[in-house]
């Protein structure tokens, strides 16, 4: 099994970026999908989740009315679309595929499933 992140890079604030999952070896559809990421210094934080349909999805406070997360189930992808970017948001950012019940939806023990990560950096 293996989730490949990508999309990451260098980018002035303000500006946007598309987050990529593409995902191998499971059953896609049968899997929550969310959004990660670790800063420097911090713990890993919780982005956004989206259900299997796709249907549903959570988004952290931080990141709400900027960041959207989809996926396409014929493409075995989640996406992270990231606008109005800010140097707070500079961290590597994963993938995670779960099947988590209702109170670990945006913790990262309700996924088993981790890409590798990207790194987005958000300069001023």
């Amino acid at each position: 099994v293996q989730l490949q992140a990508s999309g990451g890079g260098s980018v002035q604030a303000e500006t946007s970026l598309r987050l990529s999952c593409a995902a191998s070896a499971l059953t896609f559809r049968d899997y929550v999908m969310a959004w990660f990421r670790l800063a420097p210094g911090k713990e890993r934080e919780f982005v956004a989740r989206i259900s299997r349909t796709g249907g549903s999805t959570d988004v952290a406070d931080s990141v709400k009315g900027r960041f959207t997360i989809s996926r396409d189930n014929a493409k075995n992808t989640v996406y992270l679309q990231m606008n109005s970017l800010k140097p707070e948001d500079t961290a590597v950012y994963y993938c995670a595929a779960g099947t988590p019940i209702l109170s670990y939806n945006t913790r990262p023990q309700g996924y088993r499933l981790w890409g590798q990560g990207t790194l987005v950096t958000v300069s001023s």
